[in-house]
């Protein structure tokens, strides 16, 4: 290995220079995850955070999350007749099953997988 030095002061700093960022936006659930790792597991997060995988499993993360996501909220809305049918005779009604769709789905995803170890 082929380290240089900057000289701060009296001290020598190594110029460390980080790998290649994967590519990919943290959303929702990968920025979820990220927060429950800093707050409640600190030692999983700075180990990945050294070891450069912090994003890979952040995105990894995401990815599973997101998937469940859709198909829960798609089999919930399929079980509870929450249709395109109903969107166009009331469409609160429908707003209103969907939301209550989407909390329930999103509070398995954060159970199941977000806060999961």
């Amino acid at each position: 290995m082929n380290i240089t030095y900057e000289k701060c002061g009296d001290y020598l700093i190594p110029n460390l220079i980080p790998g290649p960022e994967l590519e990919g936006e943290l959303r929702k659930f990968g920025l979820m995850r990220k927060a429950y790792l800093e707050n409640h597991r600190r030692g999983i997060y700075s180990g990945l955070l050294l070891s450069g995988e912090l994003k890979k499993h952040l995105l990894m993360i995401q990815e599973q999350a997101e998937e469940r996501f859709a198909l829960l909220v798609e089999q919930m809305a399929k079980r509870e007749g929450v249709t395109e049918q109903l969107k166009a005779q009331d469409q609160m009604l429908w707003v209103r099953r969907m939301n209550n769709i989407r909390a329930r789905a999103e509070e398995i995803v954060r159970e199941e997988i977000i806060y999961f170890l």
